[in-house]
Parts: structure tokens; C-alpha cells; sequence
């Protein structure tokens, strides 16, 4: 009963709340670690997309990291994640969804962020049942491995969006003859990222996990990369690590059977600045430049 009231209490707190589920748990002995979340969310019937510790590469590239813990968790809530983009395609920005994990050096609370159903809503510009079971569920999976002790608060009243949330490209291409265009497609989106300064952290064949029980899937392919930017991520964390749910960002590239496109989308910058509250000046700046390199590697690939 207890858990059914927090859910509720969480959604019903959303409607006047900001965008970000914060979760801040006792750790000053350091014994609750990202790996013990990993496995309260592989126990839940997640799949873990990529679990990447940032302190030791915060380290090596800028000299030093204000954080004892700092990963950035992706996972996919695999049956609501298939019966969500089976029916709303675009719903792929989500899979995987992040989860930010974070401690800083001094600091005596482990810290958990994580997107609220009705943000996901907003981002990906339409309703669907899944975000809230989705959030129930992440709801579960954190309440069997935080104490009973933690507390759940929500971010602030999210900013103005600067700027369109969801960022979208289409590429024309043959109904039933598609397989070299999605073949140089991503062939320039992978030779692309890297010149921009740009980290491939993982690679999901979804429609192999759409069609693996023998289900039919409504697409030819569908294929999501997890991308990030360890300037961004360094900048941003400064002075607003809650930040890091949105980090690495989902990349979605896929093409439906009746339709002649391939669509790639992506949550854009902007979310980060209304979401998490981003006023420090040279972290916008470092997210704006972040934007604009990656919609210069995806408009490469429609000309």
C-alpha cells in the first residue's frame, strides 16, 4: 500500500512540480553503489543498456571531478518499451532512458534523477499509458534498493523551452528498397560523431528485441544509439548533475514498413536548460554548440 501511495503521491506532485524525480539516499560509508541499482533494475525486468562510471574519464580529460560517484545508467523497461513504440514510434527516444546517478566528494547523500512520466510526455510530444507504468515501475525497482530512509523530492518548476524539444530529420528513401540507404545512413552518422567530439557509448538492434519472441514488428528496422559528449556532461554537472537523466541521449533511427523515410530523432539541448534548470552560462553555451554539431551530422546524412 505504502508503494501505491508514493507512485500516486509522485504523479499527483508532478502537476505543480518540474520534470526530474530526485532521489537522495544516506551514503556517507559509500555502501549503496550504481552497481546495486544496476542489478535492482535488471531484477525488474530492465534491460541494461550501458551503466558508464564519468569520474575517471572526468579525470583524464580535465584534470579532476567534483563527484566520488558520478555514472550515467541507460536502461529499457522492455515490455512497456515495445507496446510504447510499436504504437508510437517516436517513443524510441526513451530506449533507453537514462538514469543519473551521483555523489559529490564531501557529500554524505547518494543522489538518483530520473524523468517524470508527464516530462516524457512533453518531450516526445504525445500521451501515451506506458509513461506512467514506466515510472511506476523505475518507482519499484529504486524503493528495493534505496533505504527507507531516502527521500523524493522534484526538480523545480522547469524553464521556458528555448527552442523545440524533440529534434527530428527525415531522409526519403524506397518503400521495400531501403537497405542501402539505412546502410550509409549510418555509416555517415558513425564517421560523422566522432570528428564532432561525439562518444558511440552503446548500440541497440531494437528490432531484433521487438521481434525476438517471434511478435511482428511494424518496422523494417529500428536501431537506437546512445550518444554523449564528455565536455557537456563535465560543464553541466557543475552545477546542475541532476542533469545527467538526459545524458547520454538517445538517438533513434528507423524506418516503418508502409512508409519511404527514415526517421532519426533525439532529445534536444533545450531539454536539458528547461528541465534541469540550466543558467550557468558556459554550460548553455557548451550544450548549444553540442545541438548544433549534432543536427550538422544528421542533416549530412539527408542531403
Amino acid at each position: 500500500m505504502k508503494a501505491i501511495v508514493l507512485v500516486v503521491l509522485a504523479g499527483f506532485l508532478s502537476l505543480f512540480g518540474g520534470d526530474l524525480h530526485l532521489f537522495s539516499a544516506p551514503n556517507a560509508d559509500g555502501k549503496l553503489t550504481p552497481t546495486m541499482i544496476e542489478k535492482a533494475f535488471e531484477g525488474n525486468g530492465f534491460v541494461i543498456a550501458a551503466d558508464s562510471e564519468m569520474t575517471g574519464p572526468f579525470t583524464k580529460q580535465f584534470g579532476g571531478s567534483d563527484f566520488a560517484v558520478f555514472n550515467l545508467m541507460t536502461v529499457i523497461p522492455k515490455k512497456e518499451a515495445a507496446s510504447l513504440v510499436k504504437t508510437h514510434p517516436d517513443g524510441g527516444i526513451f530506449v533507453p532512458m537514462g538514469v543519473g546517478i551521483y555523489q559529490r566528494k564531501g557529500e554524505s547523500d547518494l543522489h538518483v534523477s530520473v524523468l517524470t512520466a508527464d516530462a516524457m510526455q512533453k518531450i516526445a510530444g504525445f500521451k501515451a499509458p506506458e509513461f506512467a507504468v514506466i515510472e511506476k515501475k523505475v518507482f519499484a525497482t529504486l524503493k528495493t534498493v534505496l533505504p527507507k530512509t531516502t527521500k523524493q523530492t522534484l526538480s523545480g518548476t522547469s524553464l521556458p523551452a528555448e527552442e523545440k524539444l524533440l529534434t527530428r530529420f527525415v531522409k526519403k528513401t524506397d518503400i521495400t528498397n531501403w537497405q542501402s540507404d539505412k546502410d550509409d545512413t549510418e555509416m555517415m552518422l558513425e564517421e560523422g560523431l566522432k570528428p564532432a567530439g561525439f562518444v558511440l557509448s552503446n548500440f541497440t538492434d531494437y528490432q531484433f528485441m521487438l521481434t525476438e519472441n517471434g511478435d511482428e514488428s511494424p518496422f523494417s528496422f529500428y536501431d537506437t544509439y546512445s550518444i554523449c559528449k564528455l565536455k557537456v556532461i563535465y560543464t553541466v554537472a557543475k552545477t546542475r548533475p541532476e542533469a545527467a537523466a538526459f545524458a547520454p541521449c538517445t538517438l533513434m533511427v528507423y524506418k516503418k514498413k508502409d512508409a519511404g523515410e527514415i526517421v532519426m530523432g533525439f532529445p534536444g539541448v533545450y531539454n536539458w536548460m528547461s528541465s534541469a534548470r540550466v543558467e550557468d552560462a558556459e554550460a548553455k553555451e557548451v550544450l548549444k554548440q553540442a545541438q548544433k554539431d549534432f543536427e550538422g551530422v544528421l542533416q549530412s546524412t539527408v542531403e
